[in-house]
């Protein structure tokens, strides 16, 4: 019975008159409520069905329950996979390739799909993105949702970076409900995570939300060990007197075929630190199919929540759907499978079709999350289990969806073969992309934070340039043959050509000795890249201050990041004899290792020109340490500054060179 009921209809239209009613009051400041018995009949007799359907009323659709009794009322709309925003963990500075335009959902698609969704029991939409509010018609696309019987939430997740600008017409098309992505108070680490400045622009949002009378301003903030753990008390405070709710997620890393916890920060371990500071923190009592367990502090206008998305999932009482920007529908976030809503719209399936498609999708919904998709690939694969490649695969994943999407056009549609491992494996990417796969590494580097793409270039041809890991020797080899299903590093090293050492003569100086510039004119471009390290020993204190951000002049690691960055791009005026090179990417990351008490800097510089950038790694590393030095003298001096050293380079002459 539920289910003829639902292809009758029934339960769309009883939501759609109590949305109606819910609507006029919310639109008139009126309180909301349900419309009487009385009410619901007058508003139905125009309907020949009408007292077949109030005498026969069923809870909800079949087409959007799944095989466990889940009920999605709760639909996710990504209206674009651009951002104006390059987090370190998401994906590389230049950005991704994009679905072309004409395979994205237009805006008449998306309130088509949605008001389907809504008809069949959808009550809450959220548009994500990338970054959402880039996308040119996002004020009117609200205001067509707002439309929808039905609908009683719409909501929107940012960065935050455009939404004082916007929000007043958005609020005035109908959205209800913010959602904002800050995972640091400290603007100097901001910056070194996102690559962009815009931290200002943030808190204005947030500010404006908050005048514009929107409770709570949810603010989502991924909790990173070793990275912005130390500011859970600054978040907390920050609900003081802003109605806030900071929602502390936990992060969501994935190393090789299983979950690593190392990097993570549970809930419990969140929970207990911030009532070592408030032990008043109170519970508040939350829905069935909340995803956040949230708590206040009293006399505190905001509050904060945990989302346990790691250390106590919640698929049990998940409700929830999302449609990609090109179209396709996701019921698991992690899961491989969708289906192309876009392609059977476009080919002119009727309304009836497209919810049986729908439905069926539902059905297969599985109990539990699955693995992320691209680690089905078996190269991924190799490149994440194999150290020391192994590093943490994931953040807040609604952006890693937009590197994923991008990913999956050149996975799914044109999967090639490679010659030496007889896998399926990624085609090549466009020419932007091109220098991260030659060196064998699509690498975005935060304090040990990584996304890596072993090398995927070399399909057409053997010829393969191995990434070996620090304290190998890298060479360019001419691979004659390979055995299948072996790897890339397996190559016959006597066939391979040795890297050329070094000229004998110094060449900047000239005949009688004085120094000079080279002149590289003659030089033909080619790309040149260099990765060099430091290390500064600070001993116990000054490390464990450092660990905790605790120094008075700020946040050290943060600092010193800039710092080695600005190094590089002054290196010629530095070094006398160097050319200045226009530097197409220049990355600086520090880590902790506490088996020494030290932090380790590494710095890698690319550019296309005529020379190497050796020194500018070089420089950036020495900058950068120089940076911690000068951040923790005043705690100790017993600080040694050691093994600054080049670790490998790409391009030039005399080859390639990689440190053993």
């Amino acid at each position: 019975m539920a289910a003829a009921w639902g292809r009758l209809g029934g339960p769309a239209l009883l939501r759609r008159v109590l949305g109606a009613a819910q609507r006029r009051a919310c639109s008139t400041g009126a309180p909301v409520r349900a419309p009487t018995g009385a009410a619901q009949a007058q508003e139905l007799q125009s309907s020949g069905r009408a007292r077949f359907l109030l005498e026969h009323a069923a809870p909800f659709s079949a087409f959007l329950t799944d095989s466990f009794g889940r009920q999605h009322n709760y639909l996710r709309i990504s209206l674009t996979e651009k951002c104006n925003l390059r987090c370190q963990y998401c994906m590389p500075e230049e950005g991704v390739q994009l679905t072309p335009k004409s395979e994205l959902l237009t805006a008449q698609e998306i309130i088509t799909l949605a008001g389907l969704f809504v008809k069949e029991g959808v009550e809450k939409i959220r548009l994500t993105g990338g970054e959402p509010l880039i996308r040119p018609d996002v004020v009117d696309i609200v205001g067509q949702l707002y439309k929808l019987e039905g609908l009683k939430t719409i909501a929107i997740t940012t960065n935050g970076i455009n939404l004082a600008r916007l929000l007043p017409r958005l609020k005035e098309a109908g959205l209800n409900a913010i959602n904002i992505s800050l995972d640091t108070l400290v603007p100097a680490k901001f910056e070194f995570i996102v690559r962009r400045k815009g931290f200002h622009k943030v808190m204005e949002g947030i500010h404006k939300a908050t005048e514009l009378g929107y409770r709570p301003v949810k603010v989502n903030c991924v909790v990173m060990r070793g990275l912005n753990e130390d500011e859970l008390l600054n978040f907390v405070d920050f609900t003081k007197d802003l109605p806030l709710d900071v929602r502390f997620i936990e992060y969501m890393p994935f190393d090789g075929n299983k979950w690593n916890f190392k990097k993570m920060v549970s809930y419990k371990e969140m929970l207990d630190a911030i009532k070592q500071r408030w032990p008043e923190l109170e519970k508040l009592p939350c829905e069935a199919s909340s995803t956040a367990k949230s708590y206040k502090v009293p006399h505190f206008q905001g509050q904060i929540s945990f989302i346990t998305s790691m250390s106590e999932h919640f698929c049990g009482s998940c409700n929830r759907l999302r449609i990609t920007a090109d179209g396709n529908l996701k019921v698991c976030l992690f899961g491989s499978s969708e289906v192309s809503l876009r392609d059977h719209l476009r080919s002119g399936a009727s309304e009836e079709e497209l919810v049986r498609i729908i439905g069926a999708a539902v059905s297969r919904k599985k109990k539990q999350h699955a693995e992320p998709t691209l680690m089905s690939f078996p190269l991924c694969q190799d490149a994440l289990q194999n150290a020391p490649y192994s590093k943490l695969w994931g953040h807040a994943f609604s952006h890693w969806l937009t590197l994923r999407a991008s990913l999956s056009k050149q996975m799914g549609k044109a999967l090639l073969r490679n010659k030496l491992t007889k896998q399926l494996i990624l085609p090549k990417f466009h020419q932007e992309q091109h220098w991260y796969l030659r060196t064998g590494i699509l690498q975005t580097q935060l304090r040990g934070f990584c996304v890596f793409q072993k090398d995927l270039s070399s399909i057409s041809d053997t010829k393969c340039l191995e990434a070996s890991p620090v304290g190998q020797v890298s060479m360019d080899c001419q691979s004659k043959e390979a055995s299948p299903g072996s790897e890339f590093s397996n190559r016959n090293l006597e066939s391979c050509t040795k890297i050329r050492r070094a000229s004998d003569n110094l060449t900047h100086t000239d005949e009688e000795g004085r120094a000079t510039m080279v002149d590289v004119g003659g030089k033909p471009d080619s790309r040149r890249s260099a990765v060099a390290v430091a290390i500064v020993r600070l001993g116990e204190k000054a490390f464990g201050m450092v660990r905790q951000n605790q120094m008075k002049k700020g946040d050290v690691l943060a600092v010193a990041q800039i710092a080695g960055i600005q190094g590089a791009k002054l290196t010629s005026q530095l070094i006398p004899l160097c050319h200045n090179i226009p530097l197409s990417h220049v990355e600086v990351s520090l880590s902790l290792d506490e088996a020494r008490c030290a932090v380790v800097i590494r710095c890698s510089c690319q550019t296309w020109g005529k020379t190497g950038v050796e020194m500018e790694a070089l420089t950036a590393a020495s900058l950068a340490a120089l940076t911690v030095y000068d951040m923790c003298k005043a705690v100790t001096h017993d600080i040694v500054i050691e093994e600054v050293k080049l670790l490998s380079k790409i391009g030039g002459q005399r080859g390639d060179f990689s440190r053993s």
